[in-house]
């Protein structure tokens, strides 16, 4: 300890930067404990429960993190079970759940009960593509026409290009978008199981390379243009999809409503038609749904998923009919970006998240992984948002926040 004490003045001194203490120690855990050591003194208090990790940051460090002291914890539920029907998820599944939100959990589960009694949730994934769109600069529009013209007639050597970067990767198409002398170019290729976006970003940055090269008339200005759309709320993705492009469906019998829900179909489906259709509508929402976000972060924090891509994967809509005196509702969600390998599913705690699933690493064939996790997060929204619109209907959502948030009984 006293050794690295002399690192610790080091750093007060300005002798040293904190992102240089992996290369001189050739250790990232200790480098860590000199990091948090320095903090501590800085701070005068004792960071005890940041210290506490079983992360070993000789792995971690240059692939998922930099300048670690220690790590957050955050509790972690499950869910179920819940009856899934789909190409991939058949059965019954219990679901990790990252949260510290209060009354979550039991929502998604008494909507997941629901579901399950009425019989399970239907569920397709029905486009499945990771974009990057990096944006041109040309002349005029006479040559932004010209390269468009050009990158679909060359497609094929675009594609050997892009595809030289990766084993699992495959160009789909490339989604052309012109404004004025600028050309977008959005990239759109399967991924396998991997959520791709580091994928994507590799591939096109050679695809680009090559466009320049080989056209000769147009500048490639960023990899990322803002039509891909990463990290962003996006009317784009909503009509093309980025990702997986799920959608997931039940009809809630009315004896279950009653019984597990306290509502009835009537109400609940008023309750849609008026918060999430005309309220989201009235307030200039990109999104028509009670709460998907709310599911969507328990999940990406559970199980190691870019926790910013929350943003795009929790756009979507939520639709309900009455049929007779059961509820037909439905979630679609048409920018899910999920994987199962890579960034922070090789995290001890987060894979172990996904092995409750069944669905930790490459899936066989590759991709299958990746779709079955897609199907159950839809699944486990559709629970949620149900849960949130019966709570509404049957005036509980208060009560709820009150006893589970608040720890009053």
């Amino acid at each position: 300890m006293e050794d690295l004490e002399k690192y610790v003045e080091m750093l007060e001194r300005g002798e040293l930067s904190i992102s240089k203490l992996d290369k001189v120690l050739g250790n990232a855990n200790l480098a860590a404990l000199v990091r948090r050591l320095f903090i501590e003194k800085k701070i005068g208090k004792t960071l005890s429960a940041i210290a506490s990790t079983i992360l070993d940051f000789e792995e971690l460090v240059g692939r998922n993190i930099e300048n670690p002291i220690g790590a957050v914890q955050i509790p972690l539920a499950i869910a179920g079970p819940l009856l899934i029907e789909g190409d991939y998820a058949k059965g019954e599944f219990y679901v990790p759940l990252a949260t510290h939100e209060g009354a979550l959990v039991a929502s998604i589960n008494r909507g997941m009960k629901a579901v399950t009694l009425s019989g399970g949730a239907k569920v397709k994934v029905i486009k499945d593509g990771m974009a990057r769109a990096p944006v041109f600069k040309v002349p005029d529009v006479r040559t932004a026409y010209e390269l468009v013209e050009w990158v679909k007639e060359h497609f094929d050597e675009i594609k050997r290009v892009a595809e030289s970067t990766t084993r699992h990767g495959k160009l789909k198409e490339i989604q052309p978008f012109i404004m004025g002398n600028n050309v977008w170019l959005r990239f759109v290729y399967f991924t396998g199981d991997a959520m791709g976006m580091n994928m994507a970003t590799i591939a096109t940055d050679k695809a680009c390379e090559y466009i320049e090269k080989e056209f000769g008339k147009a500048q490639c200005v960023a990899l990322s243009g803002n039509m891909c759309v990463d990290k962003k709320p996006a009317h784009l993705n909503v009509l093309l999809g980025r990702g997986k492009y799920v959608v997931a469906e039940a009809i809630i019998k009315k004896e279950v409503l009653e019984r597990v829900l306290k509502a009835d179909a009537k109400t609940i489906n008023e309750v849609n038609e008026r918060k999430n259709w005309a309220g989201s509508g009235f307030a200039g929402s990109w999104s028509f749904n009670a709460h998907f976000a709310n599911i969507i972060a328990a999940i990406f924090l559970a199980t190691g998923q870019d926790a910013a891509q929350i943003v795009e994967s929790s756009m979507g809509f939520t639709w309900t009919e009455v049929r007779g005196e059961d509820l037909y509702i439905s979630v679609t969600l048409p920018s899910l970006e999920v994987g199962t390998v890579g960034g922070g599913t090789r995290l001890p705690t987060q894979r172990e998240a996904l092995e409750i699933l069944g669905v930790a690493g490459g899936g066989d064939p590759p991709g299958t992984n990746a779709l079955k996790f897609a199907e159950i997060v839809a699944a486990t929204v559709l629970a949620g948002d149900l849960n949130l619109l019966a709570a509404l209907a049957a005036k509980q959502l208060a009560k709820a926040h009150e006893r589970l948030g608040r720890g009053k009984k």
